[in-house]
């Protein structure tokens, strides 16, 4: 989603259109949700904190000097909550580890079945390593990765509002932070 786009629709709900609050929370949403989930709350404290997100946004709406940095002003907020959170937990809660379904598909020839089940389970098995490995990266570093592989991808500015990391700095730590990655897939022959 696009600055100029964002700015448009921001200055659209302020007016009251339902139709531009609904592209601004599909569009800045996943950001959202990306912010919170890299702070690895669990999934009541993560819901809580998105809807406060949105809450909070519903009230400075027609407050936001810059509309077309909601999505910074979102993931600034995001953060902000989570570490609110954190604070009154005191505690770190780890929670959504992923988790592969191996399935057989349904018909089809019983060899074939079992190939699919042995290659779903290679690649559940690969999957597995590569989480393991992400887990044993730095708290920055998996903060950074998850923020960054949103779905739509946060610009950069929304990734240092959402982490409070320079924008110059996100691009050099992420190289850091995947080759210690690969580094830890490769030390157990997954790569």
């Amino acid at each position: 989603m696009e600055r100029s786009e964002v700015g448009a629709l921001v200055r659209s709900a302020v007016d009251g259109d339902a139709a531009a609050w609904k592209a601004i929370v599909e569009g800045l949403g996943p950001l959202v949700w990306s912010v919170v989930r890299a702070h690895r709350l669990s999934d009541a404290d993560a819901h809580e904190v998105y809807q406060t997100v949105w809450f909070r946004f519903t009230q400075h709406l027609d407050r936001i000097r810059e509309p077309e940095k909601a999505g910074s002003w979102l993931a600034s907020t995001a953060r902000h909550e989570c570490l609110k959170v954190h604070r009154q937990a005191r505690r770190l809660l780890l929670t959504d580890d992923p988790q592969m379904l191996d399935t057989v598909s349904e018909g089809g020839e019983p060899e074939q079945a079992l190939l699919e089940t042995e290659e779903a389970a290679a690649q559940g098995e690969r999957v597995r390593r590569l989480w393991q490995a992400f887990e044993e990266l730095g708290d920055r570093c998996r903060q950074l990765l998850r923020v960054l592989i949103a779905s739509p991808p946060p610009s950069y500015q929304e990734v240092s509002a959402a982490l409070d990391i320079a924008v110059g700095s996100i691009g050099p730590m992420r190289q850091r932070c995947l080759r210690r990655l690969r580094a830890r897939l490769e030390a157990r022959g997954t790569v």
